[in-house]
């Protein structure tokens, strides 16, 4: 990250690291803004959060309940401190909202209606990331649930991860609940959210219509 920014900001690099040995002059080439673009990183190892709060400007996570949510920000930013820095925060999850909850639900349940366990275990084994802390985390949020129909909290739906790694979790719900949703997470300090949807194209049109006319929206400033 350090190498990146310095070059994309057109300035001379001179990085010795444990795998980088780099004296470079100013690139002749830069961003149209002149300056590098923010940083989204993510990950829950130490090393991960250490390399975070050095490096990124966003600090991007999956989907958590909203205690864990708490937490990983008020430790993020603490660590972010000591290295006299201030993170902004990302929050990557999958969205199903449809007019009622019945039918938000009732669509969730039929993307994964023909997919058997077995099935979806090989899906997540096949990913290169599919040892790391995340997604046992992930893994812990699918367990946790169980007994509620997958959902470990209030229209958090964990039913996603069983069919791919990473990020497997969806917020389900009603236009206003997926709203108050959002302005949750806003209010614990998320700054973006990076949100899709099975088939993409038409969560995009859902989330369009029914959530984008009740919340400010726009590009994270930095």
């Amino acid at each position: 990250m350090h190498i990146l920014k310095t070059m994309l900001r057109g300035e001379h690099l001179s990085h010795k690291g444990e795998f980088y040995q780099l004296e470079l002059d100013p690139p002749g080439v830069s961003t149209t803004a002149g300056v590098c673009p923010p940083l989204y990183f993510g990950g829950l190892s130490e090393d991960a959060r250490e390399a975070a709060a050095q490096g990124c400007d966003v600090y991007l996570m999956w989907p958590d309940t909203m205690e864990n949510v708490r937490a990983i920000i008020a430790d993020m930013t603490a660590r972010a401190a000591k290295y006299g820095r201030t993170l902004k925060f990302g929050y990557r999850a999958h969205m199903v909202v449809r007019e009622t909850e019945a039918e938000a639900r009732a669509y969730a349940d039929k993307l994964l209606s023909k997919l058997d366990a077995a099935t979806g275990e090989q899906i997540r084994q096949k990913s290169l990331d599919s040892q790391s802390v995340g997604v046992t985390r992930q893994a812990e949020l699918r367990a946790a649930a169980q007994a509620n129909d997958g959902y470990v909290e209030a229209n958090l739906w964990t039913g996603i991860g069983r069919a791919r790694s990473g990020c497997g979790a969806a917020i389900v719900g009603d236009p206003d609940q997926v709203v108050a949703k959002l302005r949750a997470y806003q209010a614990e300090g998320i700054d973006a959210f990076i949100l899709s949807g099975y088939p993409h194209i038409n969560e995009c049109d859902m989330v369009a219509r029914h959530v984008l006319p009740k919340i400010q929206h726009g590009p994270l400033m930095l």
